[in-house]
């Protein structure tokens, strides 16, 4: 039975994606999914509006970084790990030789990670830019469309804003939900 631990692997920032599938593909193809059962990108769903349209994207926790639950006693699984497009290496104790050794994370520390990512995928979407008071916005869907405003108030659980709008010379209140504005540039 193989002995299974979590392991940090630093990769190219912004190639994390390719490297896992890198791995994935190696490890399947050299047959040691039993040493190398999971590769793991730590990130959360967040969504933004861009030009009047919710788009949602992946950010991840920890960029530049992928977790691995491998068997590194397994000589060639680790070789393939370190051998991989986009791998830098792992993430561990400099023992004083050219190599670094790697090192596995605590159990706390994979709890406290993937918690994280559980809370993430269970959780709504996250709004990624989130509106202060003061703040110019446009209004970009419903009857006030095409309007600037100031943000008022703020309520953060229910997604709303109270925006102060200029319609025919006078300031109107007006309540919109998260979805309806975007920040002016």
């Amino acid at each position: 039975m193989a002995d299974l631990k979590w392991y940090v692997v630093r990769a190219v920032s912004g190639q994390e994606k390719k490297a896992k599938a890198y791995l994935e593909n190696e490890i399947m193809r050299q047959g040691l999914e039993e040493y190398v059962p999971q590769v793991l990108i730590p990130a959360e769903k967040v969504y933004e509006m861009r030009g009047g349209k919710k788009r949602i994207r992946e950010r991840s926790f920890f960029p530049g970084y992928v977790l691995i639950h491998a068997d590194l006693s397994h000589g060639e699984a680790e070789h393939i790990i370190i051998s991989t497009p986009g791998v830098i290496g792992f993430l561990g104790a400099n023992d004083g030789s050219a190599t670094k050794k790697a090192v596995p994370l605590r159990q706390s520390e994979v709890n406290r990670i993937l918690g994280t990512v559980d809370e993430a995928e269970e959780q709504a979407e996250v709004l990624d830019t989130p509106f202060v008071v003061g703040e110019t916005i446009k209004v970009m869907d419903g009857p006030f469309s095409g309007f600037s405003g100031t943000v008022e108030e703020v309520f953060e659980e229910r997604k709303k804003l109270n925006v102060m709008v200029k319609i025919f010379g006078r300031n109107t209140p007006v309540e919109l939900n998260y979805m309806q504005v975007e920040k002016e540039s």
